[in-house]
């Protein structure tokens, strides 16, 4: 069954209508840009998608990346996305135009990316961790690392990848044990090993630029005793060619439950002596800076949980709509014609739930993204500073919630399938599959907990938290004046009201507890994340409400329909699902926390 990637009337209104994407040429950086420019940009991705990514993502889930002992080989295809990625422009298309780049809008880049993730999550992490590494390096490298690096990351010759996690530590990075030795040189004798590298060795580029986590001997105790540094996969001649293998070895290859054909990896580093690498700004600052990668990766998990969840709306739709099945319960009639399932009750239940949760994640995932934007080209200080806010507010919810929720969506898409859902021959349980990892990279869900309600909305005295129940606000006081939207804008007041009451009975918790204060901090993530989502979800009504104002026929009419319905779906079936979750919390149940180990 042909399949789209995404429905192309859904990223216009996300874009043009939800956002207002198009008035970013107003701003001096885009000035040369038009929306036509931003179209182009988008067909262009999709057809690189369709025709490079799309073509092996079945092919590269069956037959997984192999290693013979000396080489890593991926099927050729992969190899082919990417050299199409990179010839267009894709890798370096947000960088100023006196790096070679094309300026894009960062909203822009990465809906165009959000292709590439629909048609094949897993050739697409190569690409994507490239773009967050050489960010990374952009920022905060020196400029002789810059000028070494950077032109082959930018035009796919040198791939990227960050090592954070050891075999014996995950996410606990202040107890990392990989060393780093410094040299006469200036340079740095890396000694570790490192596990789940994605991307960490492969054959589609010559050289592989690893961004490694390492302590200096001396180094303060903990998070601020880490360093960030550089180590290529071949080290560089004087030319700035790759030459001499350095010091990093692959022990192996990990084998996943999904993103098969994305190479997962063990790294030892210096067994013969140590690993060559280069500091990256200045020692035991390393953690602040990979929290720009880690943060922008995050944001990239949540937009791919999102498309995934969306691909497996859009196939098991398409599916309900052709296959036939059964009668309407008051057709007593054997002989009569059986009807398309999707005509069924339960099964439209299932389909309204995919289209609320994928379409809420992807609305949750592109807002992040234009905060992005704003961050670094709002006309503004003031505007810069509070999206930045914002942006770290949310950065837990945009990765967590769309990674269990589209996650839901695709096992709806299983089950409306029916037998046929579980069975290979179609696609929805390898996107299950790809979809289970993103719980988990990252950060688990549970790690984001603790950083939203132990750090993110308690900092700067709430100055994210408060700002975020401004545009909340602001976006009821809009939906006031649309009588149809009068009593989605008393629940959102009212949840927003219990999200605030809830917020403050944890923060009296943590002070007299902080460890049985957190001991729930998942369940508070999960209700912040609808909230969240219960608020973008209004905002799409009030736009579509605002549209058949204007009596659009036909497809644009059921579109503008189906907004409204669904956001009426979420906050009459979803959103009051918060409220065991609110009584736990405020009462500050403590279940979980007073299970003893020996219990178990």
């Amino acid at each position: 069954m042909a399949h789209q990637l995404l429905n192309e009337r859904e990223i216009n209104f996300l874009l043009y209508e939800f956002l207002d994407t198009e008035d970013l040429i107003n701003r001096p950086r885009y000035s040369d840009h038009s929306r036509e420019i931003f179209d182009a940009t988008l067909n262009t991705a999709h057809t690189i998608a369709e025709k490079f990514f799309a073509n092996h993502n079945a092919k590269g889930d069956a037959n997984e990346p192999s290693y013979d002992g000396e080489n890593v080989s991926v099927i050729e295809e992969t190899k082919q996305s990417w050299d199409a990625f990179a010839s267009a422009g894709f890798l370096s298309a947000h960088c100023d135009a006196e790096e070679g780049g094309l300026q894009l809008p960062e909203v822009i880049l990465r809906t165009a990316l959000a292709y590439m993730a629909a048609a094949n999550i897993a050739s697409a992490s190569y690409p994507f961790l490239t773009i967050g590494a050489a960010n990374l390096i952009r920022t905060f490298a020196s400029e002789s690392l810059k000028n070494q690096f950077l032109p082959q990351m930018q035009d796919g010759r040198f791939a990227g990848t960050m090592a954070l996690t050891e075999p014996d530590q995950g996410s606990a990075l202040s107890d990392i044990r990989t060393s780093a030795t410094p040299q006469e040189d200036g340079s740095y004798r890396i000694h570790g090993q490192k596990m789940y590298i994605s991307g960490g060795d492969q054959n589609l580029t010559e050289n592989i630029v690893h961004l490694v986590l390492a302590k200096i001997k001396g180094a303060p105790a903990g998070v601020k005793g880490i360093s960030l540094f550089l180590v290529p996969k071949f080290l560089l001649d004087e030319q700035g060619q790759s030459s001499k293998r350095n010091d990093v070895k692959l022990a192996g290859l990990l084998h996943k439950m999904g993103y098969r054909n994305t190479t997962s990896t063990v790294l030892s580093f210096g067994e013969d002596g140590g690993a060559t690498g280069y500091l990256i700004g200045e020692p035991h600052h390393g953690l602040k800076y990979m929290f720009q990668m880690m943060n922008e990766a995050r944001i990239s998990v949540g937009a791919g949980a999102s498309v995934l969840g969306y691909q497996g709306y859009t196939y098991s739709l398409e599916y309900a709509k052709g296959r036939p099945q059964g009668r309407m319960p008051s057709n007593r009639d054997p002989e009569s014609k059986q009807v398309p399932i999707v005509q069924h009750t339960d099964v439209r239940r299932m389909l309204l739930m995919q289209k609320a949760y994928a379409e809420g994640g992807l609305s949750l995932s592109i807002y992040a993204t234009s905060l992005y934007e704003d961050e670094n080209t709002a006309p503004t200080e003031e505007q810069r500073n509070n999206a930045a806010i914002l942006l770290d507010l949310l950065t837990p919810v945009v990765k967590s919630w769309p990674s269990k929720y589209c996650l839901k969506a695709n096992e709806l898409a299983i089950q409306v399938l029916g037998g046929a859902g579980y069975i290979r021959e179609y696609p929805v349980e390898q996107m299950y599959r790809d979809n289970r990892l993103n719980a988990i990279h990252e950060g688990t869900e549970g790690i984001h907990a603790l950083d939203l309600l132990g750090r993110k909305v308690p900092a700067k005295n709430l100055a994210g938290y408060q700002l975020l129940q401004a545009e909340i606000r602001n976006t009821i006081m809009r939906a006031r004046d649309k009588p149809k939207l009068e009593s989605m804008a008393k629940m959102l007041e009212e949840a927003l009201e219990k999200l605030d009451a809830t917020s403050f009975a944890l923060f009296s918790q943590l002070q007299d507890d902080v460890d049985r204060g957190l001991g729930n901090a998942t369940l508070y993530l999960d209700l912040f994340g609808c909230t969240v989502v219960a608020w973008l979800w209004l905002q799409q009504a009030v736009v579509a409400e605002k549209a058949l104002e204007n009596n659009p026929a036909g497809e644009a009419q059921d579109f503008y329909q189906g907004k409204l319905h669904t956001a009426k779906y979420y906050f009459e079936w979803e959103l009051p699902k918060t409220e065991a979750a609110i009584e736990l919390l405020k009462s500050g149940n403590s279940i979980p926390f007073d299970m003893q180990e020996n219990w178990f």
